[in-house]
């Protein structure tokens, strides 16, 4: 972790104390750093299994700071794990007809604009491990035929009052979070779908979590 930034994505100076309480979202943020750090090869499993029950034992922010003090390339935002600048991308267009679907699952960088020219395509856009660069993404949407299906994890939202819908049915299932969750992404989506449907859902629970009445975790996935 650099000098500048703390587990919390706050910078020295402004008042924050590395002996104040970690909050669940701080714990969370470092939980990120650390798979994506071991995804990078930056750690080994046993490592990452470690760290990350360290990160969600922790009581205090000065507990976390050096679970990712060796990891220099990676730190943390007030919307999750950081980026360096060129990977973030003012727009994306994605543009495919009668083909095979377009999926974005997995850590992608999501971009500040996302346009979608598809036709007859299926789409599928899974954020439950998306890196978050700014607190709303844009969707434009001019899409024909098949299904576009947003999966969404919890602290996002999706706006679909901009979408025009052409004899296309409209799936919107909210997860269940906790009251207080903070909101890291407002998904707005906006120009026309026709025909097909938009799901908008989070991510399935596999058979243990649904047995113990648990949320689906980002893993999850489809």
């Amino acid at each position: 972790m650099s000098a500048e930034t703390s587990p919390t994505g706050k910078h020295p100076g402004t008042g924050s104390s590395p002996e104040l309480r970690a909050s669940h979202a701080d714990r969370d943020r470092v939980v990120d750093v650390l798979r994506i750090a071991a995804g990078d090869g930056l750690l080994t499993a046993d490592e990452l299994d470690e760290r990350i029950e360290a990160a969600l034992s922790a009581r205090t922010l000065a507990e976390l700071v050096p679970l990712t003090a060796d990891l220099p390339a990676v730190t943390t935002t007030a919307h999750g794990p950081a980026v360096a600048a060129a990977d973030v991308k003012d727009v994306v267009r994605i543009q495919q007809a009668f083909s095979g679907g377009v999926e974005r699952t997995g850590r992608w960088v999501l971009p500040r604009r996302l346009e979608l020219a598809v036709a007859w395509c299926d789409v599928t856009l899974d954020l439950t491990e998306a890196v978050v660069t700014q607190d709303t993404l844009r969707i434009d949407v001019a899409m024909t035929g098949k299904s576009l299906t947003l999966i969404t994890r919890p602290g996002v939202e999706v706006d679909v009052d901009g979408l025009i819908l052409v004899h296309c049915k409209l799936v919107h299932r909210r997860p269940r979070t906790p009251p207080g969750t903070p909101t890291t992404l407002r998904v707005e989506l906006a120009g026309q779908k026709a025909h097909g449907k938009v799901v908008v859902r989070p991510a399935r629970r596999t058979f243990g979590q649904w047995l113990l009445r648990r949320p689906a975790s980002p893993s999850a996935g489809v």
